[in-house]
C-alpha cells in the first residue's frame, strides 16, 4: 500500500515541456574566488559548446591576423604589390600567410617583411597543431547518449511499493556492464545546528544490465529501509530539499571506452499509483520497435495502455 502522502493516484496526461534532469542543480555561482579564464582553459574548451568553440577559433584568427597586420603596416614598403598603408591588404597577406595558401600576388619585399612572415609562418604551424588537436579532443570525447524519463513513477510491485524511473539509450548499440546509481541528497541539521548536504545511497532491485540496448526501468523498493517509507515522507523530504541524482556508467560497445550519463529528479517530478506506458512492441519479423514518443508517458493504475 502507498503512503498516504504521495498524493492523489491520477497521472497526468501529458509530461512536463522538458526533462527535469536539463534542470539539473541550476547555475552554479560563486563568491570569493578569483575569476581567470586561464585556470583551466583546456577544460573549458572541451566543454564549450561546437558553436562557441568555432566562434572562439574565429575570433582567435581574426585576432591574430590583426595583430600581424598591424605590423606589416609599421613597414609599408615590406609588401610587394600591396597598396602602401592598406591595412586590408596587410590584413589578407596575414591570411595567406596564416594558412600557407600562398596566391603568389603579394610577397614580402625586403627583410622586414621577410623576418615578421617567418614568425608569423611559425605562429601558424603553433596555431594550427593546437587547433586541430582540440578539435579532435572534442571530436573524441566518449559520451552516452541515454534518455531519462521526465518523471519517476510509484507503483507497487509484488505487493511492495517501488520508486521507478525510465532509461533509453538512443545509439541502440550496446552499453556492456552497465551501471545505474541513486543517490537522494537531503539537507540534515546536525546537533550542533550544522547544516550538512548529506547523500543516501538508494538500494536498486537491479542496479546492473549486462546489455544495455534499448530501455530500462531503474526500481527502487520502498520498503523500511528506504528514506520514501513512511506516512509523512514526501513532507518530510521536502523539508529537506531531498533531490534525487542518477549515474550511469557503462562500456559503450562501438567506442571501446567508459561511457557516463547523469540525470535529476525533484520529488514533485514523482507520480504516485502509476507504471510507465509500454514503449516496446515486438515485431512478426523477430525485431523490437521502441516507440519514444511514449517514452515519458505514465499511466494510472488501473487504467489501459
Amino acid at each position: 500500500m502507498l503512503p498516504r502522502s504521495m498524493g492523489s493516484p491520477t497521472a497526468p496526461a501529458t509530461p512536463p515541456p522538458r526533462p527535469l534532469r536539463d534542470r539539473a542543480l541550476g547555475r552554479i555561482r560563486t563568491r570569493g574566488r578569483r575569476a581567470s579564464p586561464f585556470d583551466d582553459l583546456y577544460h573549458s574548451i572541451l566543454t564549450a559548446s561546437w558553436p562557441l568553440f568555432a566562434l572562439g577559433v574565429l575570433a582567435l584568427l581574426t585576432a591574430g591576423n590583426a595583430l600581424f597586420a598591424s605590423l606589416y603596416l609599421l613597414d609599408p614598403g615590406c609588401i610587394a604589390n600591396a597598396r602602401p598603408g592598406s591595412f586590408e591588404d596587410a590584413f589578407f597577406f596575414s591570411v595567406q600567410t596564416l594558412a600557407t595558401i600562398g596566391y603568389g600576388a603579394m610577397a614580402p619585399s625586403n627583410l622586414y617583411g621577410h623576418v615578421v612572415v617567418t614568425i608569423e609562418s611559425f605562429v601558424g604551424v603553433l596555431t594550427t597543431a593546437v587547433v586541430t588537436g582540440l578539435t579532435f579532443a572534442k571530436f573524441a570525447r566518449s559520451t552516452a547518449r541515454i534518455r531519462f524519463s521526465a518523471r519517476c513513477v510509484i507503483g507497487p510491485r509484488d505487493g511492495v511499493p517501488h520508486l521507478a524511473f525510465r532509461l533509453a539509450n538512443f545509439r541502440h548499440n550496446a552499453i556492456v556492464e552497465a551501471n545505474a546509481r541513486v543517490t537522494l541528497l537531503v539537507t540534515d541539521v546536525s546537533r550542533e545546528g550544522e547544516s550538512l548536504r548529506r547523500p543516501y545511497d538508494l538500494a536498486l532491485v537491479r542496479s546492473q544490465n549486462s546489455l544495455f540496448r534499448l530501455s530500462w526501468v531503474v526500481m527502487h523498493a520502498i520498503d523500511e529501509a528506504s528514506p520514501f517509507h513512511g506516512e509523512g515522507a514526501i513532507e518530510r523530504l521536502r523539508g529537506k530539499d531531498a533531490q534525487l541524482f542518477v549515474t550511469v556508467v557503462g562500456l559503450d560497445e562501438a567506442l571501446g571506452q567508459t561511457v557516463h550519463a547523469q540525470g535529476f529528479y525533484a520529488l514533485d517530478s514523482m507520480v504516485p499509483n502509476a507504471r510507465f506506458a509500454d514503449v516496446l512492441t515486438r515485431e512478426p519479423d523477430g525485431g523490437v520497435t521502441i516507440d519514444y514518443a511514449r517514452f515519458d508517458e505514465v499511466v494510472a493504475l488501473g487504467e489501459p495502455t
